[in-house]
């Protein structure tokens, strides 16, 4: 991805768009789209647009690196704001199974990636805070985006609205899972060091 961002990235910094603007502008775009599109039944024009800022999500990393600007400031900007960007996509399924999905499953599986999409990262982040790892779990932020959006964008095209119910399903139990994973390495770690 770096080799095929720095083009962009360089083009970018030319014209005096900083990282922190890119990843501003890719969350609002993030959050936009879910929570009108998604809620409305545009699945497929939602995840186009998603799927499309996710995957320059790494562009303000190389513009910083590029511009000598990489730091924590950055890091931090891009976890949290990630944290929005998941959370809307989710929220926006949330508000349709609510609305027009008619799917108490989807709704709870809906709400339970929603939750469990906050403390996966949490737990990492809580871990780290206290001098310890969670590097480990099945369902990474990548994973959970990659899968959600496939199978949105699939019954945008027509696929019965099941196969997202089922998908939510498991990514809300890999999230679980993924969730106890890092518990587990840190009790690990905790007792290591009484």
């Amino acid at each position: 991805m770096t080799r095929l961002f720095t083009p962009v990235a360089d083009a970018l910094l030319k014209r005096g768009v900083s990282p922190d603007a890119v990843t501003i502008t890719g969350t609002v775009a993030v959050v936009a789209a879910a929570l009108w599109l998604y809620p409305t039944g545009h699945f497929l024009a939602a995840s186009l647009v998603i799927g499309f800022f996710v995957l320059t999500d790494s562009l303000d990393g190389v513009m910083a690196r590029r511009s000598g600007r990489s730091g924590p400031w950055g890091a931090f900007l891009d976890s949290t704001l990630d944290r929005f960007g998941d959370a809307a996509i989710f929220g926006g399924l949330v508000l349709w199974f609510a609305g027009d999905g008619d799917s108490a499953w989807g709704l709870g599986a809906a709400l339970a990636c929603l939750v469990l999409g906050s403390v996966v990262p949490y737990a990492r982040a809580r871990a780290e805070g206290l001098g310890m790892t969670a590097q480990v779990g099945i369902a990474e932020r990548a994973d959970r985006l990659a899968v959600v959006l496939v199978a949105t964008a699939l019954v945008g095209v027509g696929v019965p609205q099941t196969v997202l119910v089922v998908v939510l399903a498991l990514l809300a139990v890999a999230s679980l899972v993924t969730v106890v994973q890092r518990m587990a390495t840190v009790r690990r770690q905790a007792v290591g060091r009484a």
